[in-house]
């Protein structure tokens, strides 16, 4: 069993709209990540500088405003700082506990600065006595002190600051790089399901000839197929129809003149069987080309339809039915169409599925509504009992013009039953399933949405 990764790097690989999006996003947070480390790069020297500059210049105003001024304002002076700068003015004393400064990449720089200018005896803490803040000596005189500074003023970006805005920036790329996959993913979506409605024997609504050049092109070529195809198909339908007109004259004077001749029975029964036998050939053509035109489709009580086809079937005295059939089960679809599938499915049911003995055909309708409401589906399922089908042949079974070793010989045809059926049920959006069923014979499955 696959893992979950190769699951999902599989779901990743399958659709190009998450394909487009991953190489987008991946691109993005790399030139972001590039971006970030340049500018870092580039800023740490001049923001080292400034923070520096800025201590430098707070640390000699401080110092010349305290020197200067009278001892009796002092207490004055130190209240305003406090109060109006956010500068706090301490004592140093040797029993003070004294943390390092702070860890972080511009220190180094901001200290050698300081230190160049305040001299080289001037010392950093992160706390002081357990109080937080940015710690500096300086002297006056021969007494040393501590000023204290808001971390505030000379902090730069901190790193919950640059990851927010680092994810800020990262929520607009990706919706950014989801919608430049959508406009690039959207034409191949809509061709791609004007293709399967091609496939399925709908006909699609043209695509826009709009967008870049490649798109107009691929989307006007597809159009002129769909347009061919409409034309062949349609011009399909008429040369069969005429070929029927023209065929089953000639064919119903010679069934008149075999009436009429002087044969024996023998003869006159073989002719008439002839005769028959290309009809119904004639009629396979007709019914494999006609074309379902979706527009016709109205609510087709499929139970009524399985009903009608098993009594057919039952006057025949060597057939058996038996029937299992949901009441009240509607589809949309054309009701010609789909009693000619049913007919053929027992037809074939009843040609090829004869008992061992070959005197009885015995064959099982049903049909079942499955699902809940809104999805809701019909199952139809025609069985027979007779030999079956090799499990490396049942597949041939849907193929125009082909019949298995087994069947030739047993009964008249061209070989389309079953692809009539398939290509009738294609254009009702159904699936169709074949398989061996157990105890002998073939089940042919139809599964459609119910209306």
């Amino acid at each position: 069993m696959p893992s979950f990764t190769s699951q999902r790097l599989a779901w990743l690989k399958s659709g190009l709209f998450w394909r487009t999006f991953f190489l987008l996003g991946v691109l993005t947070m790399l030139s972001m990540a590039a971006w970030i480390g340049m500018i870092s790069v580039v800023q740490r020297a001049p923001q080292a500088q400034q923070i520096a500059a800025q201590v430098i210049s707070v640390v000699t105003i401080t110092q010349a405003a305290l020197t200067h001024s009278k001892p009796e304002l002092r207490r004055e002076l130190l209240f305003d700082l406090v109060s109006n700068e956010g500068i706090r003015i301490f004592p140093l004393e040797d029993d003070d506990l004294v943390e390092p400064p702070p860890d972080n990449w511009l220190m180094p720089d901001i200290e050698k600065s300081v230190k160049a200018k305040l001299g080289q005896e001037t010392r950093f803490s992160a706390r002081v006595n357990g109080i937080a803040g940015f710690w500096v000596s300086f002297k006056i005189d021969d007494d040393d002190y501590w000023m204290m500074l808001e971390r505030e003023r000379i902090r730069g970006l901190t790193g919950i600051q640059w990851l927010g805005w680092a994810s800020l920036v990262s929520l607009f790329s990706l919706l950014g790089a989801a919608l430049i996959s959508s406009l690039i993913n959207r034409p191949l979506a809509r061709l791609t399901a004007a293709a399967r409605a091609i496939a399925k024997g709908r006909q699609p609504d043209l695509l826009p000839e709009r967008g870049p050049t490649e798109i107009i092109e691929a989307n006007r070529s597809f159009n002129q197929m769909a347009s061919d195809l409409r034309q062949v198909e349609s011009d399909r339908a008429v040369i069969l129809a005429g070929i029927s007109h023209d065929l089953r004259t000639p064919l119903a004077r010679m069934q008149l003149e075999v009436e009429m001749a002087n044969l024996s029975d023998a003869a006159r029964e073989g002719i008439q069987s002839d005769i028959g036998q290309m009809d119904a050939i004639i009629g396979q053509f007709l019914d494999y080309a006609r074309p379902t035109e979706t527009a016709s489709f109205t609510p087709v009580d499929v139970s009524a339809l399985l009903g009608e086809c098993a009594r057919e079937a039952m006057r025949l005295p060597d057939v058996k039915v038996s029937c299992d059939i949901a009441p009240q089960a509607s589809v949309m679809g054309n009701a010609t169409d789909l009693k000619r599938v049913l007919g053929n499915l027992i037809e074939n049911a009843r040609r090829y599925g004869r008992s061992a003995d070959g005197a009885l055909t015995e064959i099982d309708i049903a049909c079942r509504v499955k699902g809940m409401h809104g999805a809701r589906r019909v199952y139809i399922e025609v069985r027979d009992h007779g030999l079956g089908v090799p499990a490396d042949q049942i597949d041939t079974l849907l193929k125009p013009f082909t019949r298995l070793d087994s069947a030739r010989g047993q009964a008249n045809g061209a070989g389309l039953g079953l692809a009539i059926v398939e290509r009738v049920l294609l254009r009702h959006g159904a699936e169709l399933h074949l398989r061996n069923r157990d105890g002998g014979g073939l089940a042919i499955q139809i599964v459609m949405a119910a209306a």
